[in-house]
């Protein structure tokens, strides 16, 4: 596999002429002057044109494009700023203008996975948590832009950021974890609770992830347990060819990864890129430019450090040790019954392909100290694993009730809050009599 990568951009490079053939008469095609642009063969042309260009096509890193929210029915403008950084992840807030006092909302860190798409992946999470809630999201780097020199990235790092981020931002901080990131999220809140660090979040929200992938095990689950680690260290590992700054990392490509998702439903992408085709000739201009967008962000990925990618498949898929209790940080256990202060939540999909159910729901076997009245699950029927963290379901019925359990909780932070202040005025004003 130490080639595969080479491989990939010298194919890229090779198809490039025909690329620039293919737009060149797609441009002719469409163009209004010419009369062929009107006709079923014209239109066919152009059609074929572009499933050609977009099937050869180098995905960039899409924009979040959250310029702006509505709260209480008043669009308010939305800033994207990066409040902390490190060599594979930046964490942006999307920060809104509020004008005038602002009553206190629900902080969210919200992380997305690192598994071979951006996180801009989430933009319909975000944007659905904007009106009422302080919105941070993690943003991982693309392995192939971050130089040798900075170093490795494995799980441990990943759980170390999740730590420094968590601690940035205060122990009012509600933390989400979408899929892959429920594991070292989960592992660092109890690495946090177990050092009784005052930074740890109020709540953690854990969404179809894999904490136990013994429980109803998906096709991915089973293809880990099968082929074991050492298949994927000489099968899914590549090196970053050059001129990419990351020149010469070990890495688990992109590309790669986007072949694994695309497989496991050839038939549903051929029949979308297929319906496309037909939308175009149609001039059904609207179908068309949903299939776009769809696709325009399926289809960016970025590489993943070797290492990160092989400890997680061992750690998680392969020895499952999370849930055996033998997981370990650094040099540290990862025990989860250390976890007695923050308040937990799990979603999952009911048609959920790649973290059956039970998976995500098994974090309350293992966070048993934690109070029954601050632990919730919710199970969203008829959606998949992307419907847990988008979509219409998503919007209408998991967001609200998330917003509402992180909401419940400010309230009674709040409210113990309001009750030591009398107490302590209480005192004081007893000591002065």
């Amino acid at each position: 596999m130490s080639f595969a990568y080479h491989a990939f951009e010298a194919v890229h490079m090779m198809v490039s002429p025909a690329r620039g053939l293919s737009d060149a008469m797609q441009l002719a095609f469409k163009n209004p002057a010419n009369p062929l642009s009107y006709t079923p063969f014209g239109r066919t042309i152009a059609a074929s044109c572009e499933l050609f260009e977009r099937s050869t096509r180098r995905y960039g890193k899409p924009a979040f494009g959250l310029a702006e929210t509505t709260i209480n029915g008043v669009k308010v403008a939305v800033e994207e700023r990066i409040v902390w950084e490190r060599p594979f992840c930046r964490l942006i807030h999307f920060d809104r203008k509020i004008e005038g006092r602002r009553k206190p909302q629900p902080k969210v860190l919200l992380v997305a996975p690192m598994s071979g798409h951006y996180a801009t992946l989430l933009r319909g999470t975000v944007e659905a948590f904007l009106p009422g809630h302080e919105v941070y999201i993690t943003d991982w780097v693309d392995a192939r832009h971050v130089p040798l020199s900075a170093g490795r990235f494995d799980l441990d790092d990943y759980i170390d950021y999740v730590i420094a981020m968590l601690q940035m931002l205060g122990s009012d901080t509600h933390v989400m974890a979408v899929c892959q990131p429920s594991v070292p999220v989960l592992a660092a809140i109890a690495r946090m609770e177990a050092e009784n660090d005052p930074c740890a979040p109020r709540s953690m929200t854990l969404m179809g992830g894999p904490i136990d992938t013994r429980r109803s095990p998906t096709e991915v689950n089973k293809l880990a347990m099968d082929r074991g680690i050492d298949w994927f260290r000489n099968n899914c590992i590549t090196t970053v060819p050059f001129p990419n700054q990351g020149f010469f990392r070990a890495v688990y490509p992109g590309f790669l990864q986007l072949s694994g998702f695309m497989a496991m439903n050839l038939d549903r992408h051929v029949t979308a890129h297929y319906d496309m085709f037909k939308h175009l000739i149609r001039g059904d201009g609207d179908s068309a430019e949903k299939h776009r967008d769809f696709y325009d962000e399926y289809m960016a990925v970025m590489d993943l450090t070797a290492e990160f990618y092989l400890q997680t498949v061992e750690t998680v898929f392969v020895e499952h040790a999370l849930p055996k209790g033998t997981m370990m940080h650094r040099d540290k256990p990862v025990d989860c019954t250390a976890i007695r202060r923050v308040a937990l939540m799990t979603v999952e999909g009911e048609k959920d392909d790649i973290s059956g159910v039970g998976q995500t729901q098994a974090a309350h076997d293992l966070c048993a100290n934690i109070p029954a009245d601050k632990r919730v699950h919710y199970l969203q029927m008829g959606v998949g694993h992307y419907g847990v963290f988008n979509g219409s379901r998503f919007r209408s019925e998991i967001a609200p009730r998330i917003s509402d359990f992180m909401v419940s909780l400010d309230m009674d932070a709040a409210k113990i809050r309001r009750d030591a202040s009398a107490v302590e005025a209480r005192k004081a004003l007893k000591i002065a009599s």
